[in-house]
């Protein structure tokens, strides 16, 4: 039997874990763990506010990965919860990368093209990797969806920042890094409003009294 809550029996209306959406799971955690702690300095040292933007996503979806192994075989209304929490953080990420965006263009800022272009290939890598992973369980519930949504948001972030890589070395300005950061705020609040929706739905949805037969 699957570790987890349903080694003890699950909790009423609880599905049984998907032991191979664990396993994804898992190594989904450990390559944006991974991958953050790479862009983090890579970012920092490239001046780059994409990068930054982008390791922000990483940490966001190695705790959403967290959060998502933690609710695997609970209630709707606790995974629903979950995603509902994810949701909002996600876009507090959005409005922090916009508010980093604002600040570069004011002061007008040139990051490090090479950089920008090596790890952005190989967080390409890794998002394309973990969202082909994850395409099968796109289209479940609001906390399945959360996590399909973070990873296809990622991969195409990820593309944007190394096009944004190419833009710096032939314009030698920061403006391609900034167009790209707000991409991925934009990604980033969009995708928050459609995760905070679905799961705002399925809480009041299960706080509802089931409806009589008609006689």
């Amino acid at each position: 039997m699957d570790a987890g809550c349903c080694s003890h029996g699950c909790p009423a209306g609880a599905p049984a874990p998907d032991p191979a959406y664990r396993r994804v799971l898992v190594l989904a955690l450990l390559v944006n763990a991974a991958m953050f702690a790479v862009e983090v300095v890579a970012g920092a040292a490239a001046g780059s506010v994409a990068l930054k933007a982008d390791a922000m996503d990483f940490l966001a979806d190695a705790s959403n990965y967290a959060v998502s192994l933690y609710v695997l075989g609970r209630t709707l209304a606790l995974r629903s919860r979950a995603a509902l929490l994810k949701g909002v953080s996600l876009g507090a990420i959005g409005l922090w990368v916009a508010g980093e965006t604002a600040y570069n263009a004011i002061h007008a800022t040139v990051p490090d093209a090479p950089v920008m272009g090596v790890v952005g290939i190989l967080a390409l890598a890794a998002n394309l990797g973990v969202a082909a992973m994850l395409f099968a369980w796109r289209r479940g519930d609001a906390n399945m969806r959360s996590v399909w949504i973070c990873s296809r948001n990622d991969a195409i972030g990820n593309l944007a920042v190394v096009l944004a890589a190419a833009g710096v070395f032939g314009t030698g300005t920061g403006w391609p890094d900034l167009v790209v950061a707000a991409i991925l705020a934009y990604l980033a609040t969009t995708g928050a409003v459609q995760i905070i929706r679905q799961s705002w739905h399925e809480i009041r949805a299960d706080g509802k009294p089931p409806r009589r037969a008609s006689a």
